[in-house]
């Protein structure tokens, strides 16, 4: 019976003594395993006599039973341990300030159109916006475009299955919702997305338009260049800047000039595409009917269009 007490004293001092989960088990198995102290014990109680045999083996399941309880115990005890050191090592400090979202930009276009918008503002120009989604009235027709204009031609566009509404091709029809809606003198521009059907190396279906308005009394083709060439002056940020313009046809514009621009000091002239993320493509000056004005002359409309 002293073996017993042994036994178990020796045990719950080692189980104690263990901070290690596979120590734990190698200690277990010194005890209760297939060949441990107490195991020995119970194989070895046939040698008892009879009388003996049921008081020694309840002593040693007993020993047994308190044995694994201590273990289990341990193991909980190993198992809290490591849970506590992986917190305290992967701790989050909520003192610390937040990560934050890094800060973006505007894309070159937007703020291209942007800038656009200010300098124009600058001259006493307003923004005008209308819808992307027109009819075919406001988009052609009302511009002098009826249904067989050679100048439709140019301007296949993407129509919806009503037959009547289509992706604008141009902003002329804020144009024409603006004089709805105005008398003059009006002095606008007309920025937005525009959408074509040409698609090849130098098109995209939808690109942006600036076009500009000025409805006064004695306004001329001068007006518009000075406003152009300051316009350039002023994007560009340059003083040296030279303007020319030179007659083009355009079937929906009379009379119709493209710009040249040349700074620098340079024998050389950039037309179309000379400017990045800007491109100058259609400078034209158009005699537009529209409300008389107070004193009932019919005043004359200046029509510009950038960034193609």
């Amino acid at each position: 019976m002293q073996d017993v007490d042994a036994i178990v004293k020796d045990a719950l001092a080692a189980f104690a003594s263990i901070d290690d989960a596979v120590e734990l088990e190698r200690a277990k198995a010194c005890y209760l395993g297939k060949s441990g102290a107490l195991t020995q014990l119970l194989k070895g109680l046939g040698k008892l006599p009879a009388a003996e045999r049921p008081a020694f083996g309840s002593r040693v399941n007993a020993a047994k039973e308190k044995l694994e309880a201590a273990l289990a115990e341990q193991r909980d005890r190993i198992q809290s341990r490591a849970l506590e050191a992986s917190l305290r090592q992967e701790a989050l400090d909520v003192t610390l300030p937040g990560r934050g979202l890094a800060v973006g930009g505007l894309h070159p276009v937007t703020r291209t159109m942007e800038r656009i918008e200010a300098l124009f503002r600058s001259m006493g120009f307003e923004v005008a916006d209308g819808p992307e989604i027109e009819t075919d009235y406001y988009n052609f027709t009302a511009l002098n475009q009826p249904e067989n204009h050679p100048a439709r031609s140019m301007h296949d566009t993407f129509y919806l299955t009503d037959g009547t509404h289509l992706l604008r091709t141009h902003t002329s029809p804020i144009q024409i919702r603006y004089l709805e809606r105005h008398r003059p003198p009006v002095k606008i521009i007309a920025p937005g997305r525009v959408y074509r059907r040409d698609y090849d190396a130098t098109h995209s279906p939808m690109f942006h338009q600036v076009e500009g308005m000025w409805l006064d009394e004695r306004i001329t083709f001068a007006d518009l260049k000075g406003v152009l060439k300051e316009f350039m002056r002023k994007f560009l940020e340059r003083d040296d800047v030279q303007v020319r313009f030179r007659p083009s046809f355009f079937p929906f514009t009379e009379p119709s000039a493209e710009i040249d621009v040349s700074f620098g000091g340079g024998s050389s002239w950039a037309g179309p595409g000379w400017c990045i993320p800007t491109c100058s493509r259609t400078w034209a000056s158009k005699p537009r009917s529209s409300r008389a004005s107070p004193s009932g002359s019919a005043p004359t409309g200046s029509r510009c269009c950038v960034m193609e």
